[in-house]
């Protein structure tokens, strides 16, 4: 299992997934990251949806069912951020890693990793460093890839990717959640949830990041 909580630097490299500006907009919530009704209420809301979708997709539903269903699984979250979803998936077995390009919030996952009792023998690894530095550290390392609510944040998507690609495991299962380039996406995650609501931080996304299903199933597909 990997417990330990060592982390890596940031260094500049001629491809880079990074938008710097993304993350240091990210990193000013990281005050508020584990306040389910705060900034980040959505996330938490969000587990909701991702945990049971990201089980299922490793531990078939006919399985039969355990308090620890993802017990020997080696899963990356991509882009982290404070660990809202990464605890989630070790309280119910996964060995997880988190990385995520911005140092303030690896430090938080950090530290409410190290506060929660519910993590006393699932406790995640972190690492402040990209995704594509890692994949060349830890190629074909992983069971699962989970990259939630980040491929719109980035600058180089096939190369991200092909990143979250390299460090499965032959055979491994890479979960993917983004919202889709529509209209309906532009109104109710930007305009409403942004600027009328306030229920999530205003800046956070741009219509023009956002993928369509086909563009990244054709990515997926390239890799």
């Amino acid at each position: 299992m990997l417990n330990n909580t060592s982390s890596t630097s940031v260094t500049g490299t001629v491809q880079s997934t990074v938008d710097s500006e993304d993350v240091k907009r990210h990193a000013k919530q990281a005050d508020e990251w584990w306040n389910p009704n705060g900034n980040m209420m959505l996330l938490h809301n969000f587990n909701l949806l991702r945990v049971p979708f990201i089980r299922d997709g490793l531990v078939p539903p006919s399985t039969e069912r355990t308090l620890a269903p993802l017990t020997n699984k080696s899963i990356l979250d991509v882009g982290c951020g404070g660990g809202i979803l990464t605890e989630a998936l070790a309280r119910i077995g996964a060995n997880m890693t988190g990385i995520d390009a911005s140092k303030e919030l690896i430090d938080v996952a950090k530290q409410h990793s190290v506060a929660n009792p519910k993590l006393i023998n699932h406790r995640p690894t972190y690492y402040w460093t990209t995704v594509e530095e890692h994949a060349e550290k830890f190629c074909n390392h992983y069971d699962a890839v989970v990259a939630s609510e980040i491929i719109e944040h980035v600058t180089d998507k096939e190369l991200f990717v092909k990143s979250c690609i390299k460090a499965l495991k032959p055979g491994g299962k890479i979960f993917i959640t983004t919202p889709s380039r529509t209209r309906l996406a532009q109104i109710f995650v930007i305009y409403l949830a942004e600027y009328v609501f306030g229920i999530v931080p205003k800046g956070t996304h741009e219509y023009e990041k956002f993928m369509t299903p086909n563009e990244l199933t054709f990515l997926l597909e390239r890799s």
